[in-house]
């Protein structure tokens, strides 16, 4: 079982995730996209142990306070191979469009469609989702499915950004509606939903 805290953090307000491996006490953080004291004194609660970062996709507001977990936890930081134009462009990644400086991190392990990440006894699967940006994915765990910014509450991600593609988006929000069952959808923004719910009320899903 999976036990999960949202920190939302940044100017954007961006959904962070804190998942536990109930048996193991095992973390993993999704989408640090700023520095959250509120998360390390979490993450020191529990043990003072991470073990992976998850990235959903490569823009600037998900990514800021990754830099700054892996100096204090050295966890493995994983996101989809086809993301890395863009966490290693500033233009692609928007931060120095609004002036932000990103410190670097490296990524220790590259994603493709379908791959697994073990945490402690539980498996998340990555989900590749392009659309939003070429490397954008999802991570599916127990019924629960991070989206990052591909599907939100009634909406989706943007695509007019570098790497964007609205032919793949909606590929993609067609891929997720078909998954099995009615998730629990935590997305990079806004508040949760389920997978019904967008069936019936995302017009995207239409």
């Amino acid at each position: 079982m999976i036990k999960i805290d949202n920190f939302i953090v940044g100017e954007i307000q961006t959904n962070c995730y804190l998942l536990e491996d109930d048996a193991t006490g095992r973390l993993l953080v999704i989408d640090p996209g700023d520095d959250s004291p509120a998360l390390i004194d979490e993450i020191e609660h529990r043990g003072g142990e991470l073990d992976y970062i998850l990235l959903t996709h490569g823009h600037y507001d998900h990514i800021i306070g990754v830099a700054s977990l892996c100096r204090r936890y050295h966890p493995t930081v994983c996101a989809c191979e086809q993301e890395m134009p863009l966490l290693s462009s500033g233009i692609y990644n928007r931060s120095s469009v609004h002036n932000i400086r990103l410190n670097s991190f490296a990524v220790d392990r590259l994603l493709s469609d379908g791959d697994v990440i073990e945490l402690g006894e539980s498996r998340l699967t990555f989900l590749h989702t392009p659309g939003h940006t070429a490397g954008s994915g999802c991570y599916l765990t127990e019924n629960y499915l991070f989206s990052g910014d591909t599907i939100f509450c009634e909406s989706i991600g943007r695509t007019d950004l570098p790497t964007g593609d609205p032919a793949a988006m909606r590929r993609s929000v067609e891929r997720v509606k078909n998954l099995d069952g009615d998730l629990y959808i935590f997305p990079g923004h806004d508040i949760p939903s389920t997978l019904d719910h967008e069936r019936k009320y995302n017009p995207f899903m239409q």
